[in-house]
């Protein structure tokens, strides 16, 4: 092999080395080697090169210990200088908040990474950069930006987290291992391991205060699929009624028409699909049904029908008209 090919294989090395650090906090020596498909003195001389290149590196021995990225006097050369780090980071946290249509999560994981090796003086622009400005209301409901980076940090590194939460069914401290956030365009959620309850739940952000990580580990438990438990519990979940109709279009139509967060459209054949969702007023369930733009039948609850029937007739009369049985 020539020295030059030598050199990129040994540069794409070190790069896939910094990638394999950021992913989580600690890493064996073993363990990089083996992905690395190099042997430990190897990992050893990346690390050194990586050090060499301003990234900082910690090695710890014993039970417990390995390699971690951590945060330094200053920022690693990521082909950025201060201003522009503090650019993307301030972009970071604009999009994380759901100015920018679907970099919410993105941006979330972004900067919990930038967040890392962010020195404390860049990290206090961002802060007061962040509390100048202001956005025209989008629909979204505003979420704490320090919490947001606290639970992308927890779900990252598997620490616990403790928490204020007020919910519909009372308020109280909650104590969790946090799996996945979920965004949703208007919310933010954390599906976590509720430790008191024994159980999975999901949180609102806007819900939650006094966020905080005591930084005890946890090994990560068979956990359901983040984005479908996110969405059936907030179609569906904590309701006073659930509406089921056959609606007259194809699944795929309706997918695009309505939200994942609004319901759970599925098929029933190749040219209709049964829509569920959840409410705790009928009449709002009723117009909102009525806003959509197929034939559809109520198959239930009972009581559905009749609070429509009865929208049905009030609009007729505003016209002008009658209502026929």
């Amino acid at each position: 092999m020539s020295s030059s090919s030598d050199g990129t294989g040994t540069t794409a090395r070190v790069l896939r080395l910094l990638d394999l650090l950021q992913s989580r906090p600690v890493w064996s020596g073993t363990e990089l080697a083996e992905r690395l498909g190099v042997t430990t003195r190897s990992v050893r001389r990346d690390v050194d090169r990586l050090r060499d290149l301003g990234y900082p590196v910690n090695a710890a021995h014993g039970a417990g210990g390995g390699y971690q990225l951590g945060a330094g006097r200053r920022l690693p050369p990521l082909l950025l200088d201060d201003t522009e780090a503090v650019a993307v980071a301030v972009c970071l946290r604009l999009a994380a908040g759901g100015t920018v249509e679907g970099l919410g999560e993105a941006a979330v994981r972004t900067l919990a990474k930038l967040d890392q090796v962010l020195p404390g003086r860049l990290r206090a622009q961002v802060e007061a950069i962040h509390e100048a400005t202001v956005t025209l209301d989008s629909g979204a409901v505003p979420v704490d930006a320090t919490t947001l980076l606290l639970l992308a940090r927890a779900c990252r590194q598997t620490e616990r987290v403790t928490f204020a939460y007020a919910g519909p069914r009372g308020s109280g401290e909650r104590r969790v291992e946090p799996y996945r956030l979920v965004a949703t365009g208007r919310r933010w959620y954390l599906l976590a391991f509720d430790l008191d309850r024994d159980d999975w739940r999901i949180f609102r952000l806007d819900r939650m205060a006094e966020a905080r990580s005591n930084g005890w580990r946890f090994t990560p438990r068979e956990a359901p699929d983040a984005a479908e438990h996110v969405r059936r519990s907030i179609s569906g979940g904590a309701y006073d009624h659930m509406a089921r109709v056959r609606i007259e279009a194809p699944k795929a139509l309706v997918d695009n028409h309505i939200p994942a967060s609004v319901g759970t459209v599925t098929a029933d054949g190749p040219d209709r699909c049964i829509f569920e969702a959840g409410g705790n007023h009928l009449a709002a369930i009723a117009m909102h049904l009525g806003a959509l733009p197929w034939e559809l039948t109520v198959l239930e609850p009972p009581e559905l029908r009749e609070v429509m029937r009865e929208q049905a007739a009030r609009m007729l009369r505003a016209t002008g008209g009658s209502a026929t049985s």
